[in-house]
């Protein structure tokens, strides 16, 4: 014999009721079969709404009682067409129903035991129906009420099930009836005495744990509308996949972790009788399904994450606990007379402090209740008053075998704590089998994703980016995500995902990660750009290994970076300003860095996509000195001079650059040396030094008519203005057989920039094309300088710098 329960979606109107005809057909050749069934979908809110409503005197109840019959004669009409029978027992229960919503109106209250009544008739409607549609549908079934067998308790809303009386009354029944199918309506029961109780939540489940134990049934099959138990819920994690094969214990223990596929009560019944259950989909039956009996290891120590949301700490705390007998015992009584189920215990070993998980919505009560229980300790301030912080939900690893492995919890802390996910309390029993954190549930999406990812995805890591900027270099930046996406999900298991993009005029957000086909128009087509709002997003999406990556060259958006690390948000920015701004604001974004454990990344600030900060760091890491720099760290000006002759004059060339994105979006930046200063500044600051950008000496080049424009369009008629300057450059640097660089130079704890006549014999003589290059004068690097050279400018290898950053992350 086997059992198959369908839960409310797999009956909730005729199609669906079809599949679960052809789905028990099937198997009905092979063996006996009893069929356990929910009420048809929502028709348990709509009981539970008519009877809330009658009790207040409200007559909308019987729009509910309308829509109940509509939905059930709609049902009948498609399933057993020319049978008024089936129509006709309908109506009569309905107005049963109807009957007793009279009484809860004319009386004005709704007892625990009329609740019962009434909301088992979702059920007793829906099994009916569906026993009379096998039989339509030419199928020997026989329909048989659940309360006849099924005895219990009067302990109205979850009753206790008399297992020696209710398993007798099955075995009788099913021993003297032969038919191959019986159909028989879940979650409904009749006390000793004769009145009707209901089963408690997933009672229906329950009761066809109870017939498959009563029954020695071969296996309980729990049909529902997914694909069995999930790694973790997927719709918050959409990677998550089906358990195929879990333990009994695993399987209680996710499920009374908030795994709403099956409910705890419904595992002990054939636990006992070590009868199997498999959980599948109605509308995909040859899934397999998840299958839980009692031994089901495998190779992954972690069968799933699961959490329990809208969940209170209530902490009870003070010396006058520390070596008294009792006060736990205390403690539990007060919050079982106030019938507060407990979900979670810690206690510190000091005896100090015990903190328990309970549900929100028992929070005030359970702290009126302990505050009086206490009031004698509290007073005498031996006790401190209860304490309770809402907001809160518990997320737990589930595995049998997490035992035999060491450093587990280790793995779920440290992968919580890299993302900013603040651990309240932490429970871990005995067994191992259970691994409990308390979070904010602000951080529960994050929190699953995040573990997840590290326990069931093979270490991939989703990096999600937030791009502000999209001019050359940003649109080369997303050309080069969507060629790496595959190649880094296979090689280096990073997925990366764009999020959100942003320039001047728009900015547009996908939580599932934008189209980069589309990614043009669909920024075009966006909201007006805020920054604010930008940043905002940021937040309430709350995303695992979020990076704001800004390619923009904007004070203002690098004045949002400390916004973001404190939010445990990684920032990688080819924009030099910050870095180049005062000390005190240079420093505190790395301690923000080092305090919220977010990256802070701006290897492009140097150098484009050269390496040049990056060997710098672990030169000082690895114990090296730096001494002296020699650089030049202009792609643009190093452009520029290498390409301005007679024949190419000054303000051409210039303009040329500009059209090659060397310089920066306003040139005099990089003529006027000022981005060179920056360069050399952050270079002297990331060797350990403090220095402002005012203490570098800057020794330009322009004459004093372009530095005072206030536009590129005169900036540029300067150029041609004083032409004669520039070809005055030019014949001095012929005339001592030399060649024009702009070079930075740090020594003796001074530094300067400006143009210098290079020599032949000089290393940056040579220097082609954008090209830069850095000399590191150290400890180990003395009479040969340590020397990093390529190309420093251009949106590509900027870009690539910036993809270079996205990875160091990725692989942390």
């Amino acid at each position: 014999m086997n059992v198959l329960k369908f839960g409310g979606t797999s009956v909730a109107n005729a199609q669906n009721i079809q599949k679960v005809i052809e789905i028990v057909a099937n198997q009905s050749h092979q063996e006996r079969l009893v069929v356990v069934v929910s009420a048809f979908s929502g028709v348990t809110d709509l009981l539970l709404l008519a009877s809330n409503k009658a009790a207040q005197k409200d007559r909308s109840y019987k729009t509910a009682i309308s829509d109940i019959e509509t939905k059930h004669l709609t049902a009948i009409a498609e399933l057993t067409p020319g049978n008024p029978a089936v129509a006709d027992h309908t109506r009569g229960q309905i107005g049963q129903l109807e009957t007793l919503l009279d009484g809860c109106f004319l009386l004005g209250e709704r007892s625990e035991r009329t609740a019962d009544a009434i909301l088992g008739f979702g059920e007793l409607l829906s099994s009916y129906i569906i026993a009379q549609a096998f039989v339509h549908a030419g199928h020997q079934a026989q329909y048989k009420d659940s309360r006849e067998l099924i005895k219990t308790d009067n302990r109205f809303g979850k009753a206790n099930v008399d297992f020696e009386l209710t398993n007798q009354r099955i075995a009788d029944y099913f021993s003297q009836d032969n038919h191959p199918i019986t159909v028989m309506p879940g979650f409904i029961a009749d006390s000793t005495d004769g009145h009707h109780t209901t089963l408690g939540r997933g009672g229906s489940d329950y009761t066809a744990a109870i017939l498959a134990a009563a029954l020695n049934a071969r296996q309980l099959e729990i049909w529902t509308d997914v694909n069995g138990m999930f790694t973790a819920n997927p719709k918050i994690v959409k990677q998550a996949t089906p358990i195929t094969t879990i333990s009994y214990q695993e399987a209680m223990e996710l499920s009374h972790f908030g795994a709403k596929v099956l409910y705890p009560p419904t595992i002990q019944p054939v636990l006992s009788k070590n009868i199997p259950i498999l959980i599948k989909n109605t509308f995909e039956p040859d899934a397999e399904g998840t299958t839980i009996h009692a031994d089901a290891n495998g190779e992954n120590p972690i069968k799933g994450i699961t959490h329990i949301d809208k969940i209170a700490l209530v902490t009870l705390e003070g010396s006058g606990m520390v070596g008294v007998a009792g006060s736990s015992k205390r403690l539990f009584e007060v919050l079982s007379h106030e019938s507060i189920n407990v979900i979670f215990i810690t206690q510190a070993s000091s005896e100090h402090s015990i903190c328990i998980g309970i549900l929100d919505a028992d929070a005030d009560n359970a702290k009126r209740a302990i505050d009086h229980a206490f009031a004698t300790e509290i007073a005498q301030n031996r006790i401190e008053p209860c304490l309770v912080e809402k907001g809160l939900c518990i997320v737990a690893l589930v595995g049998e075998n997490m035992k035999n492995h060491q450093g587990i919890s280790g793995r779920m802390f440290s992968t919580l704590g890299k993302n900013n996910v603040n651990i309240r309390a932490i429970a871990q029993g005995a067994s191992e089998r259970n691994i409990s954190v308390v979070i904010a549930e602000r951080d529960v999406k994050k929190a699953l994703n995040t573990l997840h990812e590290r326990f069931f995805e093979d270490n991939t890591k989703q990096l999600n980016l937030f791009v502000m900027g999209v001019g050359n270099v940003g649109e080369k930046f997303i050309d080069q995500i969507q060629q790496q996406r595959k190649f880094l999900k296979e090689n280096l298991k990073i997925n990366l995902r764009v999020i959100a993009l942003a320039n001047s005029r728009t900015m547009h957000f996908d939580e599932d990660g934008i189209s980069l086909k589309d990614w043009k128009t669909l920024l075009a087509d966006g909201e007006k750009a805020d920054m604010a709002q930008f940043l905002e997003n940021v937040k309430t999406l709350n995303l695992r290994n979020s990076i704001f990556v800004d390619i923009t060259a904007s004070e203002t958006v690098s004045l949002t970076y400390a916004h973001y690390l404190e939010e445990s948000v990684a920032v990688v920015t080819c924009n030099k300003i910050a870095c180049a701004s005062a000390y005190e604001n240079y420093s505190g974004l790395k301690s923000l860095s080092r305090k919220y454990g977010a990256p802070f990344l701006f290897e492009t600030n140097v150098g484009a996509g050269l390496p040049i900060i990056d060997t710098l760091k672990h030169l000082i890491a690895s114990g090296d000195n730096v001494h002296k720099i020699q650089a030049v760290l202009s792609g643009s000006l190093n452009f520029i001079f290498n390409n301005f002759s007679y024949t190419h004059n000054f303000h051409d060339v210039v303009k040329e650059a500009g059209v090659q994105g060397f310089t920066e979006p306003d040139p005099k930046i990089d003529l006027s040396g000022v981005d060179v200063a920056r360069k050399i500044l952050i270079l002297i600051r990331e060797s350990g030094y403090h220095m402002e950008i005012e203490d570098i000496e800057n020794n330009s080049f322009l004459p004093a008519d372009c530095m005072q424009t206030t536009n590129n369009d005169d900036f540029f008629k300067s150029l041609t203005t004083h032409a004669a300057h520039f070809e005055q450059l030019l014949a001095q640097a012929k005339a001592k057989d030399s060649r024009i660089k702009f070079v930075a130079e740090f020594d003796n704890g001074k530094a300067k920039v400006g143009l210098q006549f290079i020599a032949k014999d000089h290393p940056f003589y040579n220097l082609e094309g954008k090209d830069n290059i850095v000399l590191f004068y150290t400890d180990r690097y003395v009479d040969q300088p340590l020397l990093i050279k390529g190309a420093g400018a251009g949106a590509a290898v900027t870009a690539s710098g910036i993809f270079a950053d996205v990875i160091r992350i990725g692989n942390v």
